[in-house]
């Protein structure tokens, strides 16, 4: 069987998008997966990705409406909101889905993002009457009004991830600052001793393979026959490689990177130097060799310069860490919303009589402070509803799977952005769990439905046909416009 005016059956078109979706094939694989039994071309398969297969996924989706009136019924939705990163001038692609179904309520490209236009992508989801019980956000600017005017008796819980990372934005940013501070003093301590990498086969080449690969180094020779070899050049060959692990495991550490609110590289680069220093202490007790000394007193004069800073940052860091405790439900389950509150503020009002004499801490509490304030009107409904999950995260990891998952089947960062412009919409509502199930779905789509779906596809990749970089493209499509704009009638004319 086939859709209405289509040459090619709902067999061949599930498999375009089972390969392309779930194998992550390119257009050329499944074309080549396809000829030996259809005969078809590459642009057609592409075609029937975005015009047969993604706009009957969405219809099948559509119909699962019932399901999601008895959840409403039931128990009220809650729904997690959540967008892509703007591109630079180019519409947003959010998508708002019912947690407790996984079904796609709306997904679509926002050209703002403002009250207004927050308002009109969800109003016609309360248009369908159904109950709302909660929404998840990530506390975006201009969606908390737009939530409160659409959606009045709803909770508006915020993320807790994003909690997190703004409460620790100081923090963060003055980790990064002593971490470039304590790189460059241990660079021009020790940066000449660390950038030397042992003895390489020429300088600047390391170990390389191939049919003119590097000699075997000594260190590699079986046991049985290094026993054979000379006492003393074996002991210099074991001193060298422990030096050398040891410069390596600094010129790692310089290269570290943060990862807020949890972690922040300056205080784990401090740490983890304090911990070869240490252990240079050890070797040099044993046997000082005079690159071992220097770098230890490289180090030791590097940690020196940043060691108040490091000390007020770890007290910050432990001031996050003991809110991520309070803020955790399996540290003590069972507490209501109101609980959690308590704890919090009650933990924030013994910071702030902790920082009242160190003015250096006292940036770093007011920061938490304020960003704690102005989340808790929507941090806590996750403690009173079982169904409300304490994060976003899995409508982040649900784009972060769609980036990865088209630049995969494309290999271009950029076509993957043009890509999500045009058919992102289509691309985030889930696939099936099976090929068979895939097949069986969309051949019961009926055929207006997916006339109307077409459409709007069309309607939506319209917006971009002048989106092109090749000159004579380009130079064409502005001609038919001009060719257009000089058939209307000039103004005035009879």
């Amino acid at each position: 069987m086939a859709p209405l005016y289509c040459s090619y059956g709902y067999d061949v078109i599930a498999l375009i998008g089972w390969q392309r979706q779930t194998r992550q094939a390119r257009f050329g694989e499944i074309h080549h997966l396809l000829r030996e039994s259809v005969q078809i071309c590459e642009a057609q398969v592409r075609y029937l990705y975005h015009h047969q297969y993604l706009p009957l996924l969405a219809c099948h989706e559509r119909q699962r409406r019932d399901e999601l009136q008895a959840v409403a019924e039931r128990c009220g939705l809650i729904l997690s909101l959540d967008g892509l990163a703007p591109e630079g001038g180019e519409p947003q692609l959010w998508a708002v889905r019912e947690l407790q179904t996984g079904l796609t309520l709306r997904s679509g490209g926002l050209g703002l993002q403002d009250q207004a236009t927050f308002a009109a992508f969800l109003q016609p989801i309360a248009e369908q009457g159904w109950p709302v019980t909660a929404i998840l956000s990530d506390k975006q600017r201009g969606l908390e009004p737009a939530v409160a005017e659409v959606f009045p008796g709803a909770c508006h819980a915020f993320c807790h991830t994003h909690y997190f990372q703004n409460a620790a934005a100081t923090v963060a940013d003055a980790d990064e600052t002593m971490k470039v501070s304590l790189r460059k003093s241990v660079r021009d301590a020790v940066g000449a001793l660390i950038r030397c990498e042992g003895q390489p086969e020429q300088p600047g080449v390391l170990t390389v393979t191939g049919l003119l690969p590097s000699p075997v180094a000594a260190a590699t020779v079986p046991r049985e026959q290094s026993a054979q070899c000379d006492a003393p050049v074996a002991q210099a060959a074991e001193r060298e490689a422990v030096v050398q692990d040891l410069l390596r495991r600094v010129r790692y550490l310089l290269t570290l990177k943060a990862r807020p609110p949890f972690r922040l590289a300056g205080l784990e680069m401090f740490e983890r130097l304090t911990e070869v220093m240490t252990c240079l202490a050890t070797l040099i007790q044993h046997d000082a060799d005079a690159r071992l000394v220097q770098l230890r007193q490289g180090l030791h004069s590097a940690l020196q310069t940043v060691r108040q800073d490091y000390s007020d940052l770890r007290q910050a860091a432990d001031w996050l860490h003991r809110i991520a405790d309070l803020l955790d439900p399996d540290q003590q389950p069972g507490r209501t919303g109101s609980a959690v509150r308590s704890d919090l503020f009650a933990y924030l009002d013994d910071l702030d009589q902790q920082t009242q004499d160190t003015p250096a801490l006292r940036p770093f509490y007011t920061k938490i402070q304020d960003v704690s304030e102005s989340y808790a009107k929507g941090l806590f409904y996750t403690y009173d509803l079982p169904a409300l999950p304490r994060t976003n995260n899995d409508r982040e990891s649900e784009f972060r799977d769609l980036n990865r998952r088209l630049l995969a089947t494309t290999g271009q960062k950029g076509l993957v952005r043009r890509l999500i412009q045009r058919a992102g919409a289509w691309e985030l509502i889930p696939r099936l769990p099976s090929l068979q199930a895939t097949r069986l779905a969309i051949s019961q789509v009926p055929l207006t439905d997916l006339r109307q779906e077409q459409q709007r596809v069309h309607t939506h990749r319209q917006r971009f046909r002048l989106h092109v970089r090749a000159a004579k493209q380009s130079q064409a499509q502005l001609q038919r416009l001009v060719q257009r704009w000089t058939a209307l009638p000039a103004p005035g004319a009879p």
